[in-house]
């Protein structure tokens, strides 16, 4: 018998053509000879599949074929095969079956070649010519993004590059009309800072400017130079929260030393440490027209201090220097103090938060003794001084001539301590400002405090907020602020005062004639309260112009009594009622509403109520 072999190869090679076939039969043969001829693309197991079914209905058509007798010519076996293989006609069932193969297959090789050929295109570098002529077209512009993503598309490069550019010529316009811009929070980062520096090298208008929270670095100050050099009419610029780091503070400061103009430079939250104060401290020495220097919120520490203290030293031009939020400390402060016993210039001194301490102090207050100028300002709030820090601020305070504002905010002096300085201020003829608040002084401390009033009536303003002073302590100060004193605004929110503690405050308006600003929030007086100031405020008081009342848990009744006492003074002061967060519903609101529009048809005078 002949081979059985299924090899494609063999059987395309050999195809087995009958010389006595039929024209039918031999294109039969034909097509059968090319089917096999593609089975020979075919992995082996499809084709041996195909193969068998293709013989077994072949030799069912044969056998069909004798059924029905029509006269044949004996034939071996072997020869009945040959025609089986070589003459039968093509069955339609596997083309169908070869097409079911072959389309799917057709379509998964071109969706790949597509897909591979976008892959290759975004994944593969661009040639060197394409990439050339990027970075041409894109070093002039300004790439100044104005929404999140827009540079992720390069078919939109120009349209944004457009709108950036529209709104910086808008920007260096604005420079170049008004006297004072403001161009905070805009985003321009560095490359929109060297489009605007231009406005400012010819500026003849703008005195101040300025750039705060922009985004721009060191990198982006090169900008000013050769510009702010010839600059004379720009008097403040603000850099605030900006991160130029102390390589930015050099570059600026070199700037900075022929400069003749600019007499206050803000630099707040600007990523500055000691490297940074120390270039300033150096410009200092040479520059003699800057007055006012804000560093606040930095990171300057005792090595910065050191170096601003060795300006203060030369420098006789500088007025006000700003270092709250730093890391000065003890030693810091110390050696700043040093500086501070030869200059003769400095006005103010903010040392806000730098955790100086007792020990900082002490030796601060011996500086400032020995000071030969006429310091105004010194605020020395949240620094973690003690009563036994309050002594030295205290022996300060006897000596002091000139000083007008002194903030001892958010410390620990408590009750020893105000004592300590009431003593003080009772041979202190200067100061009109003081800040006492969160000292946790209690009633005793407070009535010391009050005692001080009697005699004292250069002191107009007087915080004590955030102390629990309770009603004892509003009694105190209710008694005496009645007939004495010049104070003009008292501010005792968070005291814990309570409904008792404002029927003192409030007996005390119908006969106090200086208080114009009163703040009570956050002192728990509920409608009880607020009922006894709104009598008070149905006597004619030309003074009171200000009522903070937020945060006391007044409701309705309150506010009806309060608008009935608008309703019955028509002489009322009142400019300004905060009602804040508060418990009114729409009736008390509505009342209060009545009420303003009232005194506003009788008497022509506005009064803003905040719900």
């Amino acid at each position: 018998m002949a081979s059985t072999s299924t090899s494609a190869i063999c059987l395309y090679s050999h195809p087995m053509i009958s010389h006595r076939a039929s024209p039918r039969n031999l294109r039969s043969q034909v097509l059968g000879s090319s089917w096999w001829g593609y089975c020979a693309l075919l992995p082996t197991s499809v084709y041996v599949s195909s193969i068998r079914h293709y013989r077994f209905r072949t030799s069912v058509t044969v056998a069909a074929s004798t059924a029905d007798g029509v006269p044949r010519r004996p034939v071996s076996g072997r020869r009945v095969f040959k025609q089986s293989q070589g003459q039968g006609p093509l069955s339609p069932v596997p083309v169908r079956e070869i097409a079911s193969f072959v389309v799917p297959a057709s379509l998964f090789f071109a969706v790949t070649f597509v897909l591979w050929r976008l892959v290759e295109k975004i994944l593969l570098p661009k040639s060197s010519r394409s990439s050339s002529l990027e970075k041409k077209s894109s070093s002039p512009g300004v790439k100044w993004s104005f929404a999140p993503g827009t540079n992720l598309l390069a078919g939109l490069t120009a349209k944004f590059d457009r709108e950036s550019k529209q709104k910086l010529n808008e920007f260096a316009k604005e420079i170049r009309s008004f006297g004072s811009v403001d161009m905070s929070g805009r985003n321009f980062g560095d490359e929109g800072l060297f489009f605007l520096a231009e406005s400012l090298a010819y500026n003849q208008n703008a005195e101040e400017v300025s750039f705060a929270a922009n985004g721009i670095t060191a990198a982006g100050l090169k900008a000013f130079d050769g510009v702010l050099q010839s600059n004379i009419v720009l008097k403040t610029l603000d850099l605030s929260g900006n991160p130029i780091g102390d390589e930015g503070a050099k570059c600026l400061c070199d700037i900075l030393i022929d400069n003749a103009g600019i007499q206050k430079l803000q630099l707040n939250s600007a990523d500055l440490g000691d490297e940074g104060a120390k270039a300033i401290a150096e410009m200092l020495k040479k520059n003699s027209s800057l007055r006012i220097v804000e560093l606040n919120n930095n990171m300057i520490d005792y090595s910065g201090f050191t170096s601003l203290g060795g300006a203060l030293l030369e420098n006789n031009t500088i007025r006000n220097i700003h270092l709250n939020g730093n890391y000065g400390g003890a030693l810091g402060v110390a050696a700043l103090a040093k500086g501070l016993e030869a200059n003769k210039s400095l006005r103010e001194l903010h040392l806000h938060g730098n955790s100086i301490g007792d020990e900082g102090v002490r030796v601060l207050m011996s500086g400032l003794s020995s000071h030969k100028g006429k310091l105004t300002l010194l605020d020395i709030g949240n620094n973690e001084i003690s009563s036994r820090g309050a002594f030295h601020v205290a022996e300060y305070i006897k000596k002091a001539k000139s000083l007008l504002w002194l903030n001892l905010y958010m410390n620990d002096i408590g009750d020893e301590g105000a004592e300590k300085i009431a003593d003080a201020l009772k041979e202190n003829r200067s100061i009109a400002t003081i800040d006492l608040g969160g000292n946790n002084i209690h009633a005793k401390g407070v009535s010391k405090i009050a005692g001080v009033l009697k005699d004292n009536t250069v002191i107009t303003t007087l915080e004590l907020g955030y102390n629990p002073i309770g009603p004892e302590g509003a009694k105190a100060l209710s008694e005496v602020l009645k007939f004495h004193g010049k104070i003009k605004t008292l501010k005792l929110g968070w005291c814990q005062i309570g409904a008792k503690g404002a029927e003192f405050i409030a007996d005390t308006l119908k006969y106090n004639t200086t208080i114009s600003t009163l703040d009570l929030r956050a002192n728990g007086l509920r409608d009880e309260g607020a009922v006894c100031l709104a009598r008070s405020m149905k006597v004619v008081n030309e003074a009171l112009a200000s009522l903070d009342l937020g945060f006391n848990e007044i409701r309705d009744e309150g506010a009806f009594a309060i608008a009935q006492a608008l309703k019955a003074n028509e002489d009322v002061a009142v400019t300004s009622l905060n009602l804040a967060s508060n418990f009114l519903t729409k009736f008390g609101q509505s009342a209060l509403t009545d009420a303003r529009d009232h005194v506003y048809e009788m008497s022509e005078k506005e009064v803003n109520i905040f719900f």
